[in-house]
């Protein structure tokens, strides 16, 4: 029994070999697609095109596709930089996990509080 499509399309990995096929199609690594300066640069952009849809009123299929935006240059930024995002993934999940929350401001939050 294998994986259907809907299965082998929501897997870390399919999405990791479609950011890669992108980087190689564009030759990302020889024209200067995977320096981090730059790819910081990019993913500001994109996180500001995140702020105004939300306090812009914008559709949420618009806030989806410029999540998405994110989440691709996320994942070529663990190509670039080659690590694993998958693996830091889980482990920074079980970090977080084991963390106390605290209200801030009327907000919750959950971080490293320091006294």
């Amino acid at each position: 029994m294998g994986n259907t499509k809907k299965e082998s399309a929501d897997s870390y990995q399919a999405m990791l070999d479609a950011v890669q096929a992108f980087h190689d199609k564009h030759d990302f690594k020889n024209n200067g697609g995977e320096e981090m300066t730059y790819r910081m640069a990019l993913m500001a952009e994109e996180l500001g095109e995140i702020g105004a849809c939300v306090t812009k009123g914008k559709s949420n299929e618009q806030l989806a596709e410029e999540t998405a935006d994110l989440f691709i240059l996320l994942i070529g930024t663990a190509i670039s930089a080659d690590f694993d995002l998958n693996q830091a993934f889980w482990k920074k999940m079980d970090k977080i996990m084991k963390r106390d929350s605290r209200m801030v401001n009327g907000r919750i939050r959950v971080s490293e509080f320091r006294e």
